[in-house]
Protein backbone atom coordinates (compact mmCIF):
# COMPACT_ATOMS: atom_id res chain seq x y z
CA UNK A 1 0.00 0.00 0.00
CA UNK A 2 1.35 3.41 -1.00
CA UNK A 3 0.97 6.68 0.88
CA UNK A 4 0.54 10.12 -0.65
CA UNK A 5 3.41 12.59 -0.49
CA UNK A 6 1.87 14.79 2.21
CA UNK A 7 1.44 11.71 4.43
CA UNK A 8 5.03 10.65 3.81
CA UNK A 9 6.28 14.15 4.65
CA UNK A 10 4.39 13.99 7.97
CA UNK A 11 6.27 10.76 8.79
CA UNK A 12 9.57 12.34 7.74
CA UNK A 13 9.02 15.37 9.95
CA UNK A 14 8.16 13.27 13.00
CA UNK A 15 11.27 11.11 12.71
CA UNK A 16 13.61 14.02 12.02
CA UNK A 17 14.20 13.86 8.27
CA UNK A 18 14.45 17.49 7.05
CA UNK A 19 11.34 18.63 5.16
CA UNK A 20 10.17 22.03 3.93
CA UNK A 21 7.37 24.05 5.54
CA UNK A 22 4.18 22.74 3.97
CA UNK A 23 0.41 22.83 4.33
CA UNK A 24 -2.35 20.45 3.26
CA UNK A 25 -4.90 22.08 0.93
CA UNK A 26 -8.38 20.51 0.87
CA UNK A 27 -10.00 23.31 -1.17
CA UNK A 28 -8.62 26.27 -3.17
CA UNK A 29 -10.02 28.71 -0.59
CA UNK A 30 -7.66 27.20 2.00
CA UNK A 31 -4.92 29.19 0.26
CA UNK A 32 -6.41 32.39 1.69
CA UNK A 33 -5.13 31.18 5.06
CA UNK A 34 -1.76 29.93 3.83
CA UNK A 35 0.91 30.07 6.56
CA UNK A 36 3.86 29.69 4.16
CA UNK A 37 5.60 32.65 2.56
CA UNK A 38 5.44 32.95 -1.23
CA UNK A 39 6.68 31.70 -3.63
CA UNK A 40 5.28 28.20 -3.04
CA UNK A 41 4.82 25.07 -5.08
CA UNK A 42 1.41 23.37 -5.36
CA UNK A 43 1.55 19.60 -5.82
CA UNK A 44 -1.29 17.29 -6.81
CA UNK A 45 -1.60 14.41 -4.32
CA UNK A 46 -2.28 11.35 -6.50
CA UNK A 47 -0.86 7.84 -6.56
CA UNK A 48 0.06 7.78 -10.24
CA UNK A 49 3.44 8.98 -11.48
CA UNK A 50 4.26 11.70 -13.98
CA UNK A 51 2.33 14.45 -12.20
CA UNK A 52 4.88 17.18 -13.04
CA UNK A 53 4.74 16.36 -16.76
CA UNK A 54 0.93 16.30 -16.58
CA UNK A 55 0.75 19.76 -15.03
CA UNK A 56 0.12 18.66 -11.46
CA UNK A 57 3.08 20.59 -9.99
CA UNK A 58 3.07 24.41 -10.28
CA UNK A 59 4.97 27.30 -8.71
CA UNK A 60 2.89 30.34 -7.72
CA UNK A 61 3.87 33.81 -6.50
CA UNK A 62 0.63 35.28 -5.11
CA UNK A 63 -2.59 34.20 -3.39
CA UNK A 64 -4.69 35.01 -6.48
CA UNK A 65 -2.44 32.90 -8.71
CA UNK A 66 -2.41 30.12 -6.10
CA UNK A 67 -6.22 29.89 -5.88
CA UNK A 68 -6.63 29.86 -9.69
CA UNK A 69 -3.87 27.26 -10.08
CA UNK A 70 -5.34 25.10 -7.31
CA UNK A 71 -8.73 25.08 -9.09
CA UNK A 72 -7.01 23.79 -12.23
CA UNK A 73 -5.00 21.11 -10.41
CA UNK A 74 -8.03 19.87 -8.45
CA UNK A 75 -9.79 19.32 -11.81
CA UNK A 76 -6.78 17.80 -13.56
CA UNK A 77 -6.96 13.97 -13.82
CA UNK A 78 -3.57 12.25 -13.66
CA UNK A 79 -3.60 8.61 -14.77
CA UNK A 80 -7.39 8.81 -14.43
CA UNK A 81 -7.27 10.05 -10.81
CA UNK A 82 -8.44 13.41 -9.49
CA UNK A 83 -6.73 14.64 -6.32
CA UNK A 84 -8.70 15.15 -3.15
CA UNK A 85 -5.81 17.02 -1.55
CA UNK A 86 -3.01 19.33 -2.70
CA UNK A 87 0.26 20.01 -0.91
CA UNK A 88 1.48 23.60 -0.70
CA UNK A 89 5.20 23.70 0.02
CA UNK A 90 7.89 26.35 0.30
CA UNK A 91 10.14 26.78 -2.72
CA UNK A 92 13.67 25.36 -2.40
CA UNK A 93 16.62 25.97 -4.71
CA UNK A 94 18.90 22.94 -4.59
CA UNK A 95 22.43 22.92 -5.96
CA UNK A 96 22.39 19.12 -6.33
CA UNK A 97 19.77 16.40 -6.13
CA UNK A 98 20.38 12.85 -4.88
CA UNK A 99 18.36 9.66 -4.68
CA UNK A 100 18.13 7.62 -1.45
CA UNK A 101 16.17 4.46 -0.77
CA UNK A 102 15.74 1.48 1.50
CA UNK A 103 14.15 -1.60 -0.04
CA UNK A 104 13.39 -5.12 1.11
CA UNK A 105 15.23 -7.40 -1.31
CA UNK A 106 13.29 -10.65 -1.51
CA UNK A 107 16.21 -12.38 -3.25
CA UNK A 108 18.50 -12.05 -0.23
CA UNK A 109 15.71 -11.54 2.36
CA UNK A 110 17.52 -8.50 3.74
CA UNK A 111 17.04 -4.71 3.64
CA UNK A 112 19.22 -2.92 1.10
CA UNK A 113 20.31 0.73 1.28
CA UNK A 114 20.37 2.53 -2.08
CA UNK A 115 22.00 5.81 -3.07
CA UNK A 116 22.74 7.74 -6.23
CA UNK A 117 24.13 11.23 -6.87
CA UNK A 118 21.58 11.62 -9.69
CA UNK A 119 17.92 11.98 -8.71
CA UNK A 120 16.15 10.86 -11.86
CA UNK A 121 18.40 8.02 -12.97
CA UNK A 122 16.60 5.33 -14.93
CA UNK A 123 16.59 1.99 -13.09
CA UNK A 124 17.27 0.06 -16.29
CA UNK A 125 20.44 2.06 -16.97
CA UNK A 126 21.48 2.81 -13.38
CA UNK A 127 24.49 0.51 -13.58
CA UNK A 128 27.41 1.77 -11.51
CA UNK A 129 25.57 5.02 -10.71
CA UNK A 130 23.32 3.34 -8.14
CA UNK A 131 25.25 2.31 -5.04
CA UNK A 132 23.92 -0.27 -2.59
CA UNK A 133 24.73 -1.73 0.80
CA UNK A 134 23.09 -4.90 2.12
CA UNK A 135 22.20 -4.73 5.82
CA UNK A 136 23.50 -8.19 6.69
CA UNK A 137 23.33 -7.95 10.48
CA UNK A 138 21.75 -5.69 13.08
CA UNK A 139 21.69 -2.16 11.73
CA UNK A 140 24.29 0.36 12.89
CA UNK A 141 25.37 3.82 11.59
CA UNK A 142 28.26 2.02 9.89
CA UNK A 143 25.94 0.86 7.09
CA UNK A 144 24.69 4.40 6.38
CA UNK A 145 28.22 5.85 6.34
CA UNK A 146 29.37 3.04 4.06
CA UNK A 147 26.64 3.93 1.56
CA UNK A 148 27.59 7.62 1.67
CA UNK A 149 31.23 6.75 1.07
CA UNK A 150 30.32 4.50 -1.88
CA UNK A 151 28.39 7.49 -3.30
CA UNK A 152 31.65 9.46 -3.17
CA UNK A 153 30.62 11.80 -0.34
CA UNK A 154 32.94 13.27 2.26
CA UNK A 155 32.98 15.63 5.22
CA UNK A 156 29.80 17.46 6.23
CA UNK A 157 27.82 16.13 3.26
CA UNK A 158 28.68 12.53 4.11
CA UNK A 159 27.50 13.10 7.68
CA UNK A 160 24.27 14.81 6.57
CA UNK A 161 23.35 12.12 4.04
CA UNK A 162 24.23 9.21 6.33
CA UNK A 163 22.10 10.78 9.10
CA UNK A 164 19.11 10.84 6.73
CA UNK A 165 19.73 7.22 5.73
CA UNK A 166 19.76 6.17 9.39
CA UNK A 167 16.37 7.79 9.97
CA UNK A 168 14.98 6.27 6.78
CA UNK A 169 16.04 2.83 7.97
CA UNK A 170 14.45 3.44 11.38
CA UNK A 171 11.17 4.42 9.68
CA UNK A 172 11.50 1.41 7.37
CA UNK A 173 11.62 -0.95 10.36
CA UNK A 174 9.13 0.82 12.64
CA UNK A 175 6.40 1.04 9.99
CA UNK A 176 7.00 -2.38 8.35
CA UNK A 177 7.78 -0.93 4.94
CA UNK A 178 8.71 -2.71 1.73
CA UNK A 179 10.20 0.47 0.27
CA UNK A 180 11.06 4.02 1.32
CA UNK A 181 12.50 6.58 -1.10
CA UNK A 182 13.59 10.20 -1.06
CA UNK A 183 13.68 11.39 -4.64
CA UNK A 184 15.03 13.96 -4.81
CA UNK A 185 17.08 14.80 -1.76
CA UNK A 186 17.99 18.46 -2.27
CA UNK A 187 21.59 19.42 -1.50
CA UNK A 188 22.92 22.93 -0.74
CA UNK A 189 26.55 24.01 -1.16
CA UNK A 190 26.69 24.35 2.62
CA UNK A 191 25.92 20.63 2.97
CA UNK A 192 22.30 21.19 4.07
CA UNK A 193 19.98 18.42 2.87
CA UNK A 194 16.22 18.50 2.33
CA UNK A 195 13.73 15.76 1.41
CA UNK A 196 11.93 17.40 -1.53
CA UNK A 197 9.79 14.38 -2.37
CA UNK A 198 9.29 10.96 -0.82
CA UNK A 199 7.38 7.74 -1.23
CA UNK A 200 6.77 4.63 0.84
CA UNK A 201 5.23 1.22 0.25
CA UNK A 202 3.75 -0.42 3.34
CA UNK A 203 3.86 -4.20 3.65
CA UNK A 204 0.16 -5.09 3.38
CA UNK A 205 0.40 -8.08 5.71
CA UNK A 206 1.78 -5.82 8.44
CA UNK A 207 -0.90 -3.13 8.24
CA UNK A 208 -2.93 -4.63 11.08
CA UNK A 209 -0.07 -3.89 13.47
CA UNK A 210 -0.45 -0.18 12.77
CA UNK A 211 -3.92 1.27 13.56
CA UNK A 212 -3.05 4.65 11.99
CA UNK A 213 -2.07 3.01 8.68
CA UNK A 214 -5.17 0.79 8.83
CA UNK A 215 -7.32 3.92 9.03
CA UNK A 216 -5.64 5.30 5.90
CA UNK A 217 -6.24 1.99 4.09
CA UNK A 218 -9.94 2.00 5.08
CA UNK A 219 -10.36 5.51 3.69
CA UNK A 220 -8.74 4.44 0.43
CA UNK A 221 -11.14 1.49 0.16
CA UNK A 222 -14.15 3.72 0.78
CA UNK A 223 -12.94 6.15 -1.85
CA UNK A 224 -12.21 3.71 -4.66
CA UNK A 225 -14.85 1.04 -4.04
CA UNK A 226 -18.44 1.37 -5.21
CA UNK A 227 -19.81 -1.70 -3.43
CA UNK A 228 -21.09 -1.13 0.11
CA UNK A 229 -20.42 -4.81 0.83
CA UNK A 230 -16.71 -4.53 0.01
CA UNK A 231 -16.43 -1.27 1.94
CA UNK A 232 -17.93 -2.94 5.00
CA UNK A 233 -15.55 -5.89 4.75
CA UNK A 234 -12.49 -3.72 4.22
CA UNK A 235 -9.44 -4.90 2.33
CA UNK A 236 -10.29 -8.61 2.38
CA UNK A 237 -8.80 -11.08 -0.06
CA UNK A 238 -11.50 -10.88 -2.68
CA UNK A 239 -12.78 -9.25 -5.83
CA UNK A 240 -15.85 -7.21 -6.63
CA UNK A 241 -18.02 -8.06 -9.64
CA UNK A 242 -21.56 -6.97 -10.41
CA UNK A 243 -23.40 -10.28 -10.45
CA UNK A 244 -26.03 -11.92 -8.25
CA UNK A 245 -24.01 -14.85 -6.87
CA UNK A 246 -21.70 -14.21 -3.94
CA UNK A 247 -18.87 -16.74 -3.56
CA UNK A 248 -17.08 -17.67 -0.33
CA UNK A 249 -14.11 -20.05 -0.26
CA UNK A 250 -11.14 -21.09 1.87
CA UNK A 251 -8.40 -20.54 -0.69
CA UNK A 252 -7.64 -18.16 -3.54
CA UNK A 253 -7.46 -20.99 -6.09
CA UNK A 254 -10.81 -22.49 -5.11
CA UNK A 255 -12.50 -19.08 -5.14
CA UNK A 256 -11.21 -18.28 -8.64
CA UNK A 257 -12.09 -21.76 -9.93
CA UNK A 258 -15.62 -21.41 -8.54
CA UNK A 259 -15.94 -17.98 -10.13
CA UNK A 260 -14.91 -19.40 -13.52
CA UNK A 261 -17.37 -22.28 -13.23
CA UNK A 262 -20.22 -19.92 -12.36
CA UNK A 263 -19.42 -17.71 -15.34
CA UNK A 264 -19.09 -20.71 -17.69
CA UNK A 265 -22.46 -21.99 -16.48
CA UNK A 266 -24.12 -18.73 -17.48
CA UNK A 267 -24.22 -17.22 -14.02
CA UNK A 268 -23.05 -13.79 -12.91
CA UNK A 269 -20.57 -13.80 -10.00
CA UNK A 270 -20.84 -10.97 -7.50
CA UNK A 271 -18.59 -10.36 -4.52
CA UNK A 272 -16.08 -13.23 -4.22
CA UNK A 273 -14.08 -13.61 -0.99
CA UNK A 274 -11.27 -15.87 0.19
CA UNK A 275 -11.80 -16.37 3.93
CA UNK A 276 -8.47 -18.11 4.55
CA UNK A 277 -6.73 -14.85 5.48
CA UNK A 278 -7.88 -11.90 7.53
CA UNK A 279 -8.01 -8.43 6.02
CA UNK A 280 -4.57 -6.76 6.18
CA UNK A 281 -6.18 -3.62 7.61
CA UNK A 282 -8.00 -5.49 10.40
CA UNK A 283 -6.27 -4.56 13.65
CA UNK A 284 -8.31 -6.89 15.88
CA UNK A 285 -7.76 -10.67 16.00
CA UNK A 286 -10.12 -12.66 13.77
CA UNK A 287 -10.82 -16.36 13.22
CA UNK A 288 -12.05 -18.21 10.18
CA UNK A 289 -15.49 -18.49 11.83
CA UNK A 290 -15.69 -14.78 12.64
CA UNK A 291 -14.71 -13.90 9.06
CA UNK A 292 -17.37 -16.30 7.75
CA UNK A 293 -19.98 -14.74 10.01
CA UNK A 294 -19.05 -11.21 8.92
CA UNK A 295 -19.06 -12.17 5.23
CA UNK A 296 -22.47 -13.85 5.43
CA UNK A 297 -23.94 -10.88 7.25
CA UNK A 298 -22.68 -8.39 4.67
CA UNK A 299 -23.64 -10.50 1.66
CA UNK A 300 -27.13 -10.98 3.10
CA UNK A 301 -27.43 -7.22 3.53
CA UNK A 302 -26.45 -6.68 -0.12
CA UNK A 303 -29.78 -6.71 -1.99
CA UNK A 304 -28.05 -7.43 -5.30
CA UNK A 305 -26.86 -10.85 -4.03
CA UNK A 306 -29.53 -13.50 -4.60
CA UNK A 307 -27.43 -16.59 -3.89
CA UNK A 308 -24.42 -17.21 -1.66
CA UNK A 309 -22.29 -20.11 -2.89
CA UNK A 310 -19.92 -21.56 -0.28
CA UNK A 311 -17.15 -23.82 -1.55
CA UNK A 312 -14.89 -25.22 1.17
CA UNK A 313 -12.15 -27.69 0.24
CA UNK A 314 -10.02 -30.08 2.31
CA UNK A 315 -10.28 -28.55 5.78
CA UNK A 316 -10.80 -25.35 7.69
CA UNK A 317 -9.85 -24.21 11.16
CA UNK A 318 -12.52 -24.72 13.83
CA UNK A 319 -14.89 -26.67 11.57
CA UNK A 320 -17.55 -27.02 14.27
CA UNK A 321 -17.60 -23.28 14.91
CA UNK A 322 -17.87 -22.51 11.18
CA UNK A 323 -20.80 -24.90 10.75
CA UNK A 324 -22.46 -23.30 13.76
CA UNK A 325 -22.13 -19.93 12.03
CA UNK A 326 -23.91 -21.32 8.95
CA UNK A 327 -26.61 -22.86 11.14
CA UNK A 328 -27.16 -19.60 13.00
CA UNK A 329 -27.38 -17.76 9.70
CA UNK A 330 -30.04 -20.18 8.44
CA UNK A 331 -32.02 -19.98 11.69
CA UNK A 332 -31.89 -16.21 11.60
CA UNK A 333 -33.40 -16.12 8.12
CA UNK A 334 -35.63 -19.17 8.54
CA UNK A 335 -38.88 -17.26 8.64
CA UNK A 336 -38.12 -15.15 5.62
CA UNK A 337 -40.35 -16.52 2.84
CA UNK A 338 -39.13 -16.77 -0.71
CA UNK A 339 -41.72 -16.13 -3.45
CA UNK A 340 -42.17 -19.10 -5.76
CA UNK A 341 -42.37 -16.84 -8.79
CA UNK A 342 -40.84 -13.48 -9.60
CA UNK A 343 -41.40 -11.25 -12.58
CA UNK A 344 -38.55 -10.98 -15.06
CA UNK A 345 -38.71 -7.18 -15.22
CA UNK A 346 -34.97 -6.49 -15.14
CA UNK A 347 -34.85 -5.88 -11.40
CA UNK A 348 -31.59 -7.39 -10.13
CA UNK A 349 -32.22 -6.86 -6.44
CA UNK A 350 -33.96 -8.92 -3.80
CA UNK A 351 -37.01 -7.46 -2.18
CA UNK A 352 -36.85 -6.29 1.42
CA UNK A 353 -37.41 -9.09 3.91
CA UNK A 354 -36.01 -11.79 1.64
CA UNK A 355 -32.76 -13.59 2.40
CA UNK A 356 -30.40 -15.02 -0.21
CA UNK A 357 -30.32 -18.74 -0.94
CA UNK A 358 -27.33 -20.50 0.59
CA UNK A 359 -25.71 -23.25 -1.52
CA UNK A 360 -23.03 -25.09 0.46
CA UNK A 361 -20.46 -27.43 -1.06
CA UNK A 362 -18.12 -29.21 1.36
CA UNK A 363 -15.44 -31.48 -0.13
CA UNK A 364 -13.22 -33.66 1.98
CA UNK A 365 -13.49 -36.41 4.58
CA UNK A 366 -12.98 -33.91 7.40
CA UNK A 367 -16.36 -32.42 6.51
CA UNK A 368 -18.28 -35.71 6.83
CA UNK A 369 -19.93 -34.87 10.15
CA UNK A 370 -20.49 -31.27 9.15
CA UNK A 371 -22.10 -32.33 5.90
CA UNK A 372 -24.47 -34.72 7.71
CA UNK A 373 -25.46 -31.98 10.13
CA UNK A 374 -26.15 -29.43 7.39
CA UNK A 375 -28.02 -32.00 5.28
CA UNK A 376 -30.34 -32.59 8.22
CA UNK A 377 -30.76 -28.86 8.67
CA UNK A 378 -31.59 -28.59 4.96
CA UNK A 379 -34.90 -30.40 5.55
CA UNK A 380 -35.96 -27.60 7.88
CA UNK A 381 -35.02 -24.69 5.61
CA UNK A 382 -36.23 -23.40 2.26
CA UNK A 383 -33.04 -21.45 1.63
CA UNK A 384 -30.27 -24.01 2.33
CA UNK A 385 -28.97 -26.47 -0.28
CA UNK A 386 -26.10 -28.81 0.63
CA UNK A 387 -24.18 -30.59 -2.17
CA UNK A 388 -20.88 -32.43 -2.43
CA UNK A 389 -20.30 -32.10 -6.17
CA UNK A 390 -19.04 -28.68 -7.20
CA UNK A 391 -20.59 -28.75 -10.69
CA UNK A 392 -23.98 -29.52 -9.14
CA UNK A 393 -23.56 -26.76 -6.59
CA UNK A 394 -22.65 -24.25 -9.29
CA UNK A 395 -25.57 -25.32 -11.48
CA UNK A 396 -27.95 -24.99 -8.53
CA UNK A 397 -26.64 -21.54 -7.63
CA UNK A 398 -26.96 -20.33 -11.21
CA UNK A 399 -30.52 -21.66 -11.52
CA UNK A 400 -31.57 -20.02 -8.25
CA UNK A 401 -30.15 -16.70 -9.34
CA UNK A 402 -32.22 -16.71 -12.50
CA UNK A 403 -35.79 -15.44 -11.87
CA UNK A 404 -38.65 -17.68 -12.96
CA UNK A 405 -40.84 -15.88 -15.43
CA UNK A 406 -44.54 -16.39 -15.86
CA UNK A 407 -47.28 -15.10 -18.08
CA UNK A 408 -50.43 -13.52 -16.73
CA UNK A 409 -53.27 -15.96 -17.34
CA UNK A 410 -56.09 -14.78 -19.56
CA UNK A 411 -59.62 -14.99 -18.17
CA UNK A 412 -60.69 -16.72 -21.38
CA UNK A 413 -58.02 -19.42 -21.23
Amino acid sequence: MELLEYQVKEWFGKIGIPVLPSQRINHPTDLKRLKISYPVVLKSQVYGGGRAQAGGVKFVETTIDAIATAHNIFNLPISGELPEVLLAEAKYEADQEFYLGVVLDSAVCRPVLLGCTEADVEWESAGDKMQHVVVEQEFSPFYARRLALKMGLHGVLMQSVSAVVEKMYRLFVEQDLDLIEINPLGIKVSGEVMALNGSVNVNERAIRRHPDIAEIAKKNINRYTSSETIRNLGDWDGIELNGKIGILGNGAGSVMATLDLVANAGGKPGVCINLRHASPIETSITTFSSRLEEALKNLAADKSIQVILINFLSSIAQTEDAIEVIENFIQQHKNEIKPQFSRSNGNKNRRDGQSPYLVVRLAGSEFNEARKHLTKLQTQSDTLIVLENLDEAVAKAVSLAKPTTYKKLSLNS
